[in-house]
């Protein structure tokens, strides 16, 4: 088995997916950690935010996680041996007022990988932009959008539903003229 600290931010989120998955806690990696993977590095992100589909409560996550040297420090679980840290938000899993179109598993050296689709994972981004205007998620979906195959019409089916046709226009204008 390959050493922690040699290991790529996504060999990391796959490890420690699939030793959660073996011991019964069920977690989809979202956020920021999934803009890095599909953007191919063009966004670097330390934090891996795994939401859980049926929580198995902060005490068994603590002991589980514990057994790969992952100790709690506020709300985060970091490891001597890697800059990365994890993060277990509150679920449910959701993009806006939906939950996810697709999780993919995502195939490493050290394990499986349950995400957000690509085209989630924009719509995840947009979500922020959207909500709060904030443009460093409008530039995270832009990278997703150039690197990953996206449905672009479900999520403008969705972008229509969360009631955001100008803002969805506006993130499609920038994808049309950066391609």
């Amino acid at each position: 088995m390959k050493e922690i600290r040699a290991m790529t931010m996504g060999e990391l989120a796959a490890f420690v997916c699939t030793h959660l998955q073996i011991n019964g806690i069920d977690v989809v990696l979202s956020g920021g950690g999934c803009v890095a993977i599909y953007s191919e590095g063009r966004y670097v992100s330390y934090d891996l935010d795994f939401i859980e589909n049926i929580s198995s409560g902060r005490r068994k996550l603590k002991k589980v996680l514990a057994e790969i040297g992952f100790q709690e420090e506020a709300k985060y679980f970091t490891h001597p041996e890697t800059q990365y840290f994890l993060e277990f938000p509150a679920g449910p899993l959701a993009v806006g007022d939906e939950t996810p179109q697709k999780i993919v598993v995502l195939s490493f050296e050290t394990g499986e990988l349950a995400a957000l689709s690509p085209t989630d994972c924009v719509k995840d981004r947009l979500a922020a932009y959207f909500h709060w205007n904030d443009q460093q998620c409008l530039e995270q979906a832009l990278l997703v959008a150039y690197a990953s195959d996206i449905d672009i019409a479900e999520i403008e089916r969705w972008s229509l539903k969360e009631g955001y046709e100008k803002k969805f226009h506006s993130f499609h204008d920038l994808l049309k003229e950066r391609q």
